[in-house]
């Protein structure tokens, strides 16, 4: 019996040992890794030059009056000065740095300053909307201190990371935390496949980077959830997505991405039991572009793209990324699903860059669509609409483009206002606000709460009573 309780003894101890020697204890303190990072992020400030046309009178027309644009092109061109602030890091010693493309777009100077220093002038070698990414050259023959990309697939949800900025324009700041998620989508790019951190990042962090405790950069901080500063949820883009469209850039100046020609969706599970497939997986194609390398390979709508160069996609949202990431030219096996059975195609992919796809998707310009119960038009916020009008970058919303005389929001809002939130939920599309309007009016309060920015683009919170 003896034998057996010491033998019992011996495997909890083991397996302790065992569970201790796996995990990693909370670090004593970040300042000796904060130390040697800080010289190698930036501050980084732009400038560009904004043209209003003021109003000519000492008065103003009501919204929506015919003699609102008649008189529009009476008012003078009124040249402002506008900046941003930013975040960056150096990658190589003589001075190549990397940001967020929203950082630096449109600008018409960009200043950085390293380590507290001077600042020094800055050129765009190359910059990608579609992933957010921009590559700069510092002007100087100075020689730097950089950092080096670790592997973002090796992290994982609880590993510590740190986060180094310049929030709210005060300079290098350090915050910690964990990593909370991985392979996030929030709608801001074409290509998301973002790191979750609790590290707090705030306005101005964007651009900084994301280290593991080895002092490797495994993400670029790009975006937050919540507009009055961190609340805990802060997104980067993983080293691995961002150093293949980095080396692109620095390469070619420009991004060269694979290119199926087809659009997507998901499989849901009642697609997948009409389609015999066992279980929801692939892509679904929902249609193929004329003379795209897919219609070229005989791929049509219908069919279910199970596995690409060799990759099984489980979600739709992996193929782009998969797609994106293969080198444009190459001939690729793909596995689809059609009349349920699989068969391989051969595909010679195409660049994106340059295809039908993209132009049209670029000329795709928001439509006006009216909410029914609110008695107004809207379309959907644009990057455009964010940088003339400087809001924060992550800012979403509908513009609000006419109101009818007997809408409830008639003498609450003016056109061209915006609504950022409705319900305390934040109003990424049209949809958002429908639901939290059929909401309230299914309660008994009947009182809409709305946050919006107005004309002067102050925010601002509204309470309006529903019919």
């Amino acid at each position: 019996m003896k034998k057996i309780k010491l033998i019992f003894l011996s495997l909890i101890f083991i397996f302790s040992y065992s569970v201790n020697s796996n995990s990693k204890d909370a670090p004593d303190s970040f300042a000796d890794l904060a130390e040697k990072l800080m010289p190698s992020v930036v501050n980084i400030s732009t400038t560009q030059t904004i043209v209003t046309n003021t109003n000519p009178f000492p008065f103003e027309f009501p919204p929506g009056s015919p003699f609102e644009d008649m008189f529009k092109e009476f008012g003078a061109p009124q040249e402002r000065k506008s900046s941003a602030l930013g975040s960056g890091f150096i990658i190589d010693e003589k001075g190549i740095v990397i940001t967020n493309n929203h950082v630096i777009q449109d600008a018409e100077d960009i200043f950085i300053k390293v380590d507290g220093g001077e600042e020094i002038k800055a050129k765009v070698i190359g910059a990608d909307p579609l992933s957010d990414i921009a590559v700069l050259q510092l002007d100087t023959k100075k020689k730097f201190q950089s950092v080096k990309f670790g592997n973002s697939d090796n992290a994982r949800i609880g590993d510590w990371v740190i986060a180094i900025g310049n929030p709210f324009g005060l300079g290098g700041t350090v915050t910690s935390g964990i990593i909370s998620a991985r392979n996030r989508s929030i709608g801001l790019s074409r290509y998301e496949d973002y790191i979750q951190t609790d590290a707090s990042i705030n306005s101005g962090n964007s651009g900084g980077p994301l280290f593991d405790m080895n002092g490797d950069v495994i993400g670029i901080n790009t975006a937050i959830l919540g507009r009055n500063g961190s609340i805990g949820i802060g997104f980067a883009i993983p080293s691995n997505s961002a150093k293949a469209v980095i080396d692109q850039l620095i390469s070619f100046g420009e991004t060269r991405r694979g290119w199926l020609g087809v659009r997507i969706q998901d499989v849901t599970k009642e697609i997948a039991d009409v389609e015999n497939l066992g279980k929801p997986r692939g892509a679904l194609v929902a249609s193929v572009a004329e003379n795209s390398p897919s219609a070229k390979a005989g791929i049509i709508a219908g069919d279910i793209i199970l596995e690409f160069n060799g990759e099984k996609i489980q979600e739709m949202k992996e193929l782009p990324m998969i797609v994106a990431k293969t080198e444009v030219g190459k001939k690729v096996e793909v596995k689809i699903w059609r009349n349920k059975k699989e068969i391989i195609k051969d595909i010679t992919l195409g660049r994106l860059e340059t295809s039908e796809d993209l132009a049209e998707t670029k000329k795709t310009l928001p439509q006006d669509l009216k909410i029914e119960s609110l008695k107004i038009t809207v379309r959907t916020l644009t990057p455009e609409d964010i940088k003339s009008r400087e809001l924060p970058n992550q800012t979403t919303g509908l513009v609000i483009t006419s109101i009818a005389n007997n809408s409830p929001l008639l003498n609450s809002l003016e056109v061209n206002s915006i609504i950022v939130e409705a319900q305390k939920k934040k109003i990424n599309s049209i949809d958002d606000l429908n639901l939290a309007v059929e909401q309230v009016l299914k309660s008994n309060q009947k009182t809409i709460l709305l946050v919006i920015y107005n004309l002067q683009n102050q925010r601002r919170y509204l309470g309006v009573k529903l019919d």
